[in-house]
């Protein structure tokens, strides 16, 4: 007698998880602008409670929080720091859990990038590039850990596809992401126990660096994507949306938001 097999799944074992994000809280770094700012609005349209980090970019940020406290009440608190100072990045995650009551989602998003040519690199290169793309996302996940392991919630890191394949006359970035990628994976092990999910997103070419990148430059680049196009910004939010809501069974992976990059060997 042969088993018979089918797809079909009875509907009394289909389970729809909850994945309503009305009034849950992110926290963003470096939200307001470019694609911080976008991952806000994508948040902020799914319904929750924003705390936006910000270090420079003051007007932005007010703009921003004006934006979408117009489109809902008392949603966005603003949070001013400069992440080198370990003690101020402590501090932000705090200050966003006492106003808040509560910690869903950390989005590590604020990031440096500048060239660094060898033989021209110094301390102060290392310990920028070193600090706000690696040191100051562990301190900021350390600090959030407990309260995201109390709501079943989640870190997202913002990586990047040169992690995996370093970018010529950036050493010291390239390096600090590839170390963010595997403190990814670490704390996926180390908080998973404690239903805090952890995973990464690796924009391709999304924005162009604000240092203006030529557009011999630019064409070189998109060559290399299988779509032959560069990104939008949206592209990256709407995978960090599915992270925070919808992918309650993924931690510790990296995905590559880069339009088939990775694929150019």
């Amino acid at each position: 007698m042969h088993a018979v097999y089918s797809n079909s799944i009875p509907d009394e074992e289909i389970k729809k998880p909850s994945n309503d994000l009305t009034n849950k809280v992110a926290l963003i770094t470096g939200a307001s602008r470019r694609i911080g700012a976008i991952i806000a609005r994508q948040l902020h349209a799914a319904g929750m409670k924003l705390a936006l980090h910000y270090h420079h970019s003051e007007t932005a940020a007010h703009a921003l929080q004006a934006e979408l406290n117009n489109q809902r009440s008392e949603s966005v608190l603003l949070l001013q720091a400069d992440l080198h100072n370990t003690a101020k990045a402590i501090s932000t995650v705090r200050q966003a859990v006492e106003y808040y009551e509560r910690l869903d989602v950390l989005v590590n998003n604020a990031s440096t990038f500048y060239p660094t040519p060898l033989g021209k690199v110094e301390e102060k290169d290392w310990d920028e590039l070193m600090g706000i793309n690696l040191k100051a996302p562990f301190f900021l996940s350390q600090t959030a850990a407990p309260h995201l392991s109390k709501t079943q919630g989640c870190i997202i890191n913002l990586v990047d596809i040169h992690a995996e394949r370093p970018l010529k006359q950036h050493p010291l970035y390239s390096t600090a992401k590839a170390g963010l990628v595997m403190l990814t994976k670490s704390l996926s092990r180390e908080l998973g126990s404690k239903n805090v999910r952890v995973n990464a997103v690796a924009p391709g070419a999304i924005l162009w660096p604000e240092n203006d990148l030529d557009e011999v430059s630019q064409q070189r680049i998109i060559s290399a994507v299988a779509l032959k196009r560069h990104g939008e910004p949206n592209d990256i939010a709407q995978t960090v949306l599915f992270l925070v809501r919808d992918a309650r069974y993924i931690t510790g992976q990296v995905i590559s938001v880069d339009g088939g990059r990775t694929l150019n060997q």
